[in-house]
């Protein structure tokens, strides 16, 4: 029997629903939300786990419950946890129920950053931020000006993307390097020496994307 238009419609509206390889959001309760929170900014303060429980005056073993999102923490509870990171609140309650991140930043708004490449002439101005989670991304328009100069010693953790967006330099990773023109792109194990290694037409910019595991 031929699909009904209705029933062509939803297969159609099911394949369409997304490009990527992500897997689809997952519900979660109450306690998981809360406890993410609570874990991200612990590791966001350099804290342990027995360092933030001593601040909130709680043992390691119920912080350990709260982050695993295995009981549900009482308001004081909450409230000692907030004090301690020096956070409000709200702020342990804001992935529940759909509320999302989102880093919004106008034309020419982006944060001007210093980084090992701004001793060399190389400009960046941080897009965005990541708001939570395990995964921190960290995107970057980088400019190289006139009285830029070459550096290869970039090395980190994570993922690199880049996108030329002006201009064309050659860009290099590990023993080999690739020629950059505007609209090319590399994405890359930044954990290897990495960086433009010439500076053929100034000034020039690009997109950069990095991402990795927060500790």
């Amino acid at each position: 029997m031929a699909p009904t238009k209705k029933t062509r419609g939803t297969a159609k509206s099911k394949s369409l629903t997304t490009g990527s390889g992500a897997p689809d959001i997952i519900s979660r309760s109450l306690e998981d939300a809360i406890g993410s929170q609570v874990r991200d900014y612990r590791k966001h303060a350099g804290l342990t786990v027995s360092e933030l429980a001593s601040a909130a005056d709680i043992s390691p073993g119920m912080l350990s419950k709260i982050e695993n999102g295995q009981i549900s923490p009482s308001l004081s509870t909450l409230q000692y946890l907030s004090s301690a990171l020096n956070l409000p609140l709200t702020m342990l309650l804001a992935s529940y129920e759909g509320s999302r991140g989102c880093s919004y930043v106008k034309k020419g708004e982006g944060v001007a950053i210093r980084r090992r490449g701004t001793k060399v002439g190389h400009n960046y101005q941080l897009l965005g931020q990541s708001l939570g989670g395990n995964v921190a991304v960290e995107p970057y328009i980088i400019t190289l000006n006139k009285d830029a100069e070459p550096y290869t010693e970039f090395r980190h953790e994570g993922i690199e993307l880049i996108y030329m967006l002006t201009g064309q330099i050659s860009y290099a990773h590990g023993d080999r390097s690739y020629l950059l023109d505007a609209g090319d792109s590399i994405m890359f194990d930044s954990a290897e020496l990495h960086g433009p290694d010439k500076l053929i037409k100034l000034p020039a910019t690009y997109l950069s994307i990095i991402i990795y595991q927060r500790r």
